[in-house]
């Protein structure tokens, strides 16, 4: 409609305005006058890569360093700052804070301590005030994996690294007109981007990063070697502000690995990792024992996306389940929070009771393998946890404490000179991760791993397990005897039969733990069940 057509509509002369009509036109004039909300997302993130240089150019830092000095705003807090980044998910961020009173300005009385916050492709860990550097679990290290990406992509390739994106709106920073822009990751961790409507460039960031809420506002940007950096950084770390000059930035300085990693005083000596594995391998027949004396209940909550991050459908699931054999015998009892119909019960019964007849036959050929193994002296195959051993290296070990006990922590990723064969070798030698280990209850307590790239199936005709798709697994140590699950996450892109696309995070909790005493397991039920 033109500026014309709107005038006519208002005319006396021409019609009778009604309070319709009015309203009518005061939007029509709105939407000549406010050109801002027609813009979409992916202009915004256009206009803000030519602004800053260019997405060719920004493409082009592989790492990235910013340095500065900081003043809070009372003057009670001052020291360095330090920003690394490197590509593809490498980030290192440093507050040297002294902090105090100047009682006496030739004797000033400043505490001095670091805050730091790092993922180093694999880990994700912090340094506290006390000094005390520690693995980020659950949440808090998926906000750090998560920004560790956001700050390597410089929004290039946000859907090929499954980055949701859409416009929120207008709004003011500083006074300032901007748009913004939220960003979500694989594991639906929300970011907010703020872009200057008239500089285009980024105004001002949120996210939850280490379990804070962070802002951080940008001003004063310049050209560093044809890309615009700011120079002056507002950081609000929950309730602490931070006012950043900038000192000194940098594209594409040398970076080592060293930088991202834990501290060496944190590292410790490993143990024979292939005589722990073995120890673990043999011990999992004795765990799962132990395991089949108890049952619980399991709740999963599945919900899919759509490729901009918004959610498409949620499904939440109820099952209650014993151990056999060391594998988990379910029986769906909820669907949504709602029982199932006695004929919708009946159905999972017979499924749980065909299970356990499978489980049976396995055990029995399991058990004949093993027998025919041992009398000719060799070791039964089984895919165990060495297999890790020699598809991947060991980076970084540390002893921390993990629900109350200590265990023994390391990195592993692919190692580039190993040549996988078969199946399970080509998965393992596609994984990233970390492990904790139990030494004492010879057994992995808690695992975290993600693909460093595509796994296919028959060449990805079947299914291709995408790059980023990641998977959390956590035990607790039950009644002073045996760990068992009681967290499970998995963030899941893939693709079947070349065509289906799915986006899908997946979390499972572990709960109502209760030890019965039984010696063979003929039901889907278990025997009446006595506290402990």
């Amino acid at each position: 409609m033109s500026e014309r057509d709107i005038l006519a509509r208002m005319s006396p002369h021409k019609l009778k305005l009604s309070v319709a009509s009015i309203a009518f036109a005061i939007g029509c004039l709105l939407a000549v006058s406010a050109p801002v909300h027609a813009q979409d997302a992916n202009k915004i993130i256009d206009q803000y890569q030519k602004a800053a240089g260019g997405s060719k150019a920004l493409s082009k830092i592989s790492t990235l360093t910013i340095e500065g000095t900081f003043t809070s705003p009372d003057g009670s807090k001052s020291g360095s700052y330090t920003f690394d980044t490197k590509s593809p998910n490498r980030y290192y961020s440093e507050l040297n804070v002294e902090s105090g009173v100047n009682v006496d300005a030739a004797q000033p009385k400043l505490e001095a301590h670091h805050l730091i916050e790092a993922y180093n492709g694999k880990s994700a860990w912090h340094e506290d005030a006390g000094g005390g550097v520690s693995s980020l679990l659950g949440p808090e290290a998926l906000q750090m994996e998560d920004a560790a990406l956001y700050y390597n992509l410089h929004f290039n390739n946000l859907k090929k690294n499954k980055l949701g994106y859409a416009l929120i709106g207008h709004t003011q920073v500083r006074g300032r007109d901007t748009f913004q822009i939220e960003l979500t990751s694989p594991a639906g961790l929300k970011r907010n981007v703020f872009f200057d409507a008239q500089s285009h460039l980024i105004a001002k960031e949120s996210a939850t990063i280490a379990g804070i809420n962070q802002e951080i506002l940008y001003d004063e940007y310049r050209s560093v070697d044809g890309v615009k950096l700011p120079f002056k950084i507002e950081l609000r770390r929950g309730n602490d502000v931070f006012q950043i000059n900038v000192t000194r930035a940098v594209l594409n300085p040398v970076v080592g690995e060293r930088v991202f990693d834990f501290p060496r005083k944190s590292q410790v000596q490993l143990p024979d990792l292939k005589a722990v594995f073995k120890e673990i391998r043999d011990n999992q027949k004795a765990i799962g024992k132990i395991k089949e004396n108890y049952a619980g209940t399991r709740d999963e909550e599945e919900t899919e996306y759509d490729n901009a991050g918004k959610v498409k459908s949620t499904e939440n699931k109820e099952y209650t389940f014993f151990y056999m054999d060391g594998r988990e015998i379910s029986t769906l009892v909820k669907k949504d929070a709602k029982p199932l119909s006695d004929d919708e019960q009946k159905k999972e019964n017979e499924k749980a009771r065909k299970e356990i007849e499978e489980v049976e036959k396995r055990q029995a050929k399991k058990d004949a393998r093993q027998a025919k193994a041992e009398e000719q002296g060799k070791e039964d195959e089984n895919i165990g946890i060495e297999v890790l051993l020699r598809t991947c290296q060991i980076t970084n070990p540390r002893r921390e404490r993990f629900r109350g006990q200590d265990v023994l922590v390391f990195d592993f990723e692919p190692n580039p000179e190993f040549k996988p064969h078969g199946l399970i070798e080509s998965l393992l030698h596609t994984l990233a991760g970390v492990l904790w280990v139990d030494e004492k209850a010879h057994t992995v307590v808690r695992a975290e791993a993600y693909f460093v790239g595509d796994f296919r199936i028959m060449g990805g005709l079947a299914v291709n397990l995408q790059k980023g798709t990641s998977i959390i697994l956590e035990q607790a140590f039950m009644n002073n005897e045996v760990w068992l699950p009681t967290y499970e996450e998995v963030h899941l892109g893939a693709r079947f039969l070349l065509f289906k696309g799915l986006k899908v995070n997946a979390v499972t909790r572990y709960s109502d733990y209760k030890k019965f005493n039984v010696d063979t397991l003929h039901t889907v039920a278990p025997p009446k069940q006595e506290q402990k």
